[in-house]
């Protein structure tokens, strides 16, 4: 496993931001900073997310991992990874992108949601895998995934926050992902930078089981 691949490992939370522009995307990862979680998603189905990408790697360093989401094409990901992402994330099974993340090195969590889907992202060289939209399915999902296919990173995505991320944990996910109920446009736009530091504090204690 390689440092990247560690590092989302150890994460537990990515937090999901989807905007229409990222020009606050640095404030925004302060403030997910603030409150303690360390590993943000910039999709790329708003204006700006490689820009933001590269603004945020080099003003906080090592101290947030910075990824890409919604990479769809060998393109996306060519133009993230060169922007400075740190790990590739895709909705859907996309075997031309997880090739070229594999080849540069870069740890891709690829989207999936049947077992027939999570295993061929796996062996099409995936590391992760992101279960999504996990919302109708729930814990239990995850647990039932696991049991033929106990090898498989899975990070569950869609309807988790601070009340259940626990649950999928416990379930057997390497990880969440955490999206709408974490960083919303309107806190954004109001530049309530607290409210996002209040959330993801309450995602860091709901996984310490405080």
């Amino acid at each position: 496993m390689g440092k990247y691949s560690e590092a989302v490992a150890l994460a537990k939370i990515v937090a999901i931001v989807r905007l229409d522009n990222y020009d606050r995307a640095l404030a925004v990862a302060e403030a997910l900073l603030a409150g303690g979680i360390n590993a943000i998603e910039y999709t790329l189905t708003g204006s700006g997310a490689l820009a933001a990408v590269t603004k945020v790697r080099n003003a906080l360093g090592n101290r947030m991992l910075v990824g890409v989401g919604t990479v769809l094409s060998e393109q996306d990901a060519t133009e993230s990874i060169a922007a400075g992402a740190q790990f590739l994330v895709t909705p859907a099974v996309r075997p031309k992108v997880i090739k070229k993340a594999t080849k540069a090195g870069i740890p891709i969590c690829c989207g999936a949601l049947t077992p027939t889907e999570a295993l061929t992202a796996h062996e099409a060289g995936a590391e992760f895998i992101k279960i999504f939209p996990a919302r109708n399915f729930g814990p239990t999902y995850i647990k039932d995934l696991l049991a033929p296919l106990p090898f498989l990173k899975l990070i569950p995505t869609g309807g988790i926050d601070a009340s259940n991320l626990q649950a999928y944990l416990a379930a057997g996910a390497t990880g969440v992902g955490i999206g709408g109920s974490l960083v919303t446009a309107k806190a954004v736009d109001a530049g309530d930078w607290q409210q996002l530091t209040n959330g993801a504090r309450a995602c860091i204690a709901a996984l310490r089981g405080v």
